[in-house]
């Protein structure tokens, strides 16, 4: 392996793990995610065809890996059944954190094809072409599973904000 190689991989750590945390919110389970990331490209560096960047080969890999995740998770559903997060009323003391826990939430609760294209091109600033070689759809279906994601979040963040502002004033009225 190459000292140029090596390199290239380990900068890719910072992206791979803000795009594993936005897809599982765990994180924990983001680490696990990037650690058998990492795993499966050194040991499978020689398998590369240096056709194109290492970065896509490298988060086609979590992509692959989270993918099977999810699946096995859904032949297993006696093990999935609490991992959804209980929607919890905050006071909104430290409004910053909670929008970001709010979009975190909503997030999650896009599917995940959606949530993979749309941290990939929003948060790590791929290209719809990059996007669809990692995910490995074609990039019709990237760009359609963006304007879904997008669409989706915007309507789910308005919602939210619309029943925050409606508790806020029940709250004014003494």
């Amino acid at each position: 392996m190459r000292a140029q190689d090596e390199a290239a991989i380990v900068a890719c750590i910072p992206s791979l793990r803000r795009y594993a945390r936005g897809l599982v919110s765990d994180p924990h389970r983001a680490d696990d995610l990037v650690q058998d990331t990492l795993e499966r490209a050194w040991s499978r560096l020689s398998q590369w065809q240096r056709r194109g960047e290492i970065r896509a080969w490298m988060f086609g890999i979590l992509h692959n890996h989270f993918i099977d995740g999810l699946r096995a998770k859904r032949s297993r559903p006696e093990e999935s059944a609490g991992d959804e997060l209980p929607e919890v009323a905050q006071r909104p003391v430290q409004t910053d954190r909670l929008e970001v826990q709010d979009l975190d939430r909503t997030l999650q609760r896009l599917p995940p094809e959606q949530r993979e294209v749309l941290l990939l091109v929003a948060v790590e600033d791929m290209s719809y072409q990059e996007v669809a070689n990692v995910v490995g759809v074609p990039i019709g279906t990237v760009m359609s599973r963006l304007a879904r994601a997008r669409e989706r979040l915007r309507r789910e963040l308005q919602h939210r904000a619309a029943t925050v502002q409606v508790a806020a004033s029940l709250q004014r009225v003494k």
